[in-house]
C-alpha cells in the first residue's frame, strides 16, 4: 500500500478526516469524509463550515439491503405512486448528467432529536446508526430496530452505494464505502462536498489538495482507492 494510502487508512481509524477526490471525467469534486460510528458534534460542524456542499450518509449496499432501504428514484417512479400523486411523473429523474441512477435513499432522523438539523442531533442520527447496524445479530428484524430509534424524513440524506461496488460504479458514495471497508471500518460514511467559496463550483482539485495538505488532512483520488483495493 502507497504510503499516502496508509495515511489515509489511519487518519479514517483514528476517526479523523480524510479527502477524496472522484474523477475528472465524474463529478469532479472532493469530499471531507469521516467514519460515521465516530461522528461527533466537532464532525459535522466541520463539515458544514469547510465545505459548502450537501452532507450525505453514504452506506454499503449490505447496509442497505440489511435495513431494506429503498432507492428514492425507484420508490418516485413506481406506477402505483405515480398514479396516485401525478407530480413525480413530472418530476421523474430521467436526465442526469453524471450518472444512469442516484443513490439517495431515504432521509432520517434519530427519534430522540428534537428538530434533526443541530450538529448534536445530525451527529447521534450518523453515529447510532452506523452502531445500530454493527450490533444486529443474525436473527434481529433489521426494519423493526431500524424503526424503533429512527424516522423519515430527516435531516441526514442517506446515499446507498450500488450492488457490486466499485466495480460497477466509481460514485462518491461508493468511494467513501470503499474507504471505509480499506479501513476496516463500518460502511456507514458522513461526508460533504468541498465547494468554491462562493458556492457556484465544486472546489478545483488542486486547491482541496492544498487546503487539505495545510491541514494535515491525507488526500486521495478515487483512482488511488480502487487501485488499493485492488479492484
Amino acid at each position: 500500500m502507497e504510503p499516502h494510502v496508509e495515511a489515509a487508512v489511519e487518519a479514517f481509524r483514528a476517526g479523523k478526516p480524510v479527502c477524496l477526490f472522484d474523477a475528472e471525467n465524474r463529478e469532479g469534486e472532493t469530499d471531507l469524509l469521516f467514519p460515521g460510528q465516530c461522528a461527533t458534534a466537532a464532525t459535522m460542524r466541520q463539515l458544514r463550515f469547510d465545505c459548502g456542499g450537501l452532507l450525505f450518509l453514504a452506506i454499503g449496499h449490505e447496509v442497505g439491503e440489511r435495513f431494506s432501504l429503498p432507492y428514492l428514484q425507484d420508490l418516485h417512479m413506481d406506477s402505483r405512486l405515480m398514479a396516485d400523486y401525478p407530480v413525480l411523473k413530472e418530476l421523474q429523474t430521467n436526465d442526469l448528467q453524471y450518472d444512469a441512477r442516484s443513490a439517495f435513499t431515504l432521509s432520517l432522523n434519530h427519534r430522540d432529536t428534537f428538530t434533526g438539523i443541530t450538529d448534536r442531533d445530525r451527529a447521534l442520527t450518523t453515529k447510532r446508526f452506523a452502531e445500530l447496524y454493527s450490533e444486529l445479530s443474525e436473527d434481529d428484524n433489521a426494519m423493526k430496530k431500524l424503526g424503533d430509534e429512527f424516522r423519515t424524513p430527516g435531516h441526514i440524506p442517506v446515499c446507498r452505494e450500488a450492488e457490486g461496488g466499485l466495480s460497477r460504479r466509481q460514485g462518491h458514495t461508493e468511494l467513501a464505502v470503499g474507504l471505509a471497508r480499506l479501513s476496516g471500518m463500518t460502511p456507514v460514511v458522513i461526508g460533504a462536498e468541498m465547494l468554491q467559496p462562493d458556492g457556484d463550483l465544486a472546489l478545483p482539485v488542486a486547491d482541496a489538495r492544498d487546503w487539505a495538505a495545510q491541514r494535515n488532512i491525507p488526500f486521495l483520488t478515487g483512482e488511488e482507492l480502487i487501485s488499493a483495493l485492488e479492484i
